[in-house]
């Protein structure tokens, strides 16, 4: 070996270990909690040494405090939180706006509890949890101490730790938002510290999204004819007036996306304030025999049923009132179901579906798929 050799190879390795260093460095990033870096509304947040640490106190209003110096796309964000109250209390990415973002939330009343952390999208400024009640959790956490939180997000799935980093409280095999990058914000009555950005680390996580177990399942009706919404009385009884605008109408298709939900808040958003919407959807059903046959149905809000223009029945699950259905006022197969006459050959099939509350859309499942051709 040459003296030169020799001289070079600790200078290889220092420009290695340099190298090195510059890529963590790149890899992880420790957000700044001073005020120069966020964007709020004056007086919703206070910057402030808490424990020891530096850390960003967000005093409960409905206004976000937005990150102003990152595009978030993929990998992994971890963060302490202390609850300082009973409110929720939301992380967000991949934020657009406050109507186009992926949520993050605590249920602070529900430590231990079955819904005690949710995932949803905002679409059109909608939280589409009550369509989504398969992606809430349980999670155990205090108010008043240090909860450390972990997000794995890769592609269309994400990973959710609270409080432990070997066992995720949440999986997410699809993450439902419009968009795949944007901002990261938080809102809630909370203290933040501690917040580093890991761009790109995702443990190996697969950006396609997970199976859906439902894709197999020929009971579903996926493809609906649907009409543009009109405005409708926040109480009405549904009439045949509202039957025969139907014919007055231009159709669109609409398919069902995962868990077999036609999700009309994605395709018109939700109602304006204090208001409420109506559509219509159609579908045609081929039978080999006439029979009757059981139709499952998730709801939200409500709807008016017909089968070859002859009313069928009426129900509703709107959160909070008496009529809502299990599980706890969510869209659900198992909200309810119907049975629907089916004469030998082509059935159409018609629903009108109004929106009260958050997100609008139905789930519709025979009982079985047997002398029924779907869609004909």
């Amino acid at each position: 070996m040459t003296k030169t050799a020799i001289v070079l190879i600790p200078v290889f390795f220092a420009i290695m270990a340099t190298a090195q260093t510059k890529k963590k460095a790149q890899q992880e990033i420790k957000v700044p909690l001073t005020a120069e870096n966020w964007a709020f509304k004056p007086g919703t947040v206070e910057f402030i040494t808490h424990k020891s640490v530096p850390a960003m106190k967000l005093l409960g209003g409905q206004d976000s405090a937005i990150l102003k110096t990152m595009d978030f796309t993929d990998g992994t964000i971890e963060y302490d939180i202390e609850l300082l109250d009973q409110k929720f209390t939301a992380f967000y990415f991949r934020w657009n706006s406050a109507k186009e973002t992926e949520c993050f939330y605590f249920r602070p009343a529900k430590s231990g509890k079955g819904d005690a952390v949710q995932y949803a999208p905002f679409i059109d400024g909608v939280n589409l949890w009550d369509m989504l009640f398969h992606y809430q959790a349980p999670a155990t956490f205090e108010t008043g101490k240090w909860n450390h939180v972990k997000l794995v997000i890769s592609g269309r799935q994400m990973r959710a730790y609270v409080n432990n980093d070997k066992w995720p409280c949440l999986l997410i095999p699809m993450l439902e938002g419009n968009n795949l990058q944007g901002a990261l914000a938080f809102d809630g009555h909370v203290i933040i510290s501690g917040l580093v950005v890991k761009p790109g680390q995702t443990e190996d996580l697969s950006p396609q999204e997970g199976p859906d177990l439902t894709d197999h399942d020929t009971r579903y009706i996926r493809r609906w004819q649907i009409s543009p919404p009109v405005a409708a009385p926040k109480k009405f009884e549904f009439n045949d007036e509202y039957f025969k605008k139907k014919d007055a109408v231009s159709w669109d298709t609409i398919w069902a996306e995962r868990r077999g939900l036609v999700n009309i808040t994605r395709k018109y958003g939700g109602p304006p304030y204090l208001s409420r919407r109506l559509v219509w959807l159609k579908t045609n059903v081929h039978s080999a025999i006439a029979q009757t046959r059981k139709l499952n149905l998730g709801i939200s809000d409500e709807i008016w049923i017909f089968a070859n223009g002859k009313f069928i029945g009426t129900d509703q699950n709107i959160y909070g009132h008496p009529l809502m259905k299990q599980p706890q006022g969510r869209c659900a197969v198992e909200n309810a179901s119907m049975p629907i006459p089916l004469v030998q050959g082509d059935n159409e099939i018609m629903i009108a579906v109004a929106c009260d509350f958050y997100g609008w859309g139905i789930i519709a499942q025979w009982d079985k798929d047997e002398d029924l051709t779907l869609n004909k």
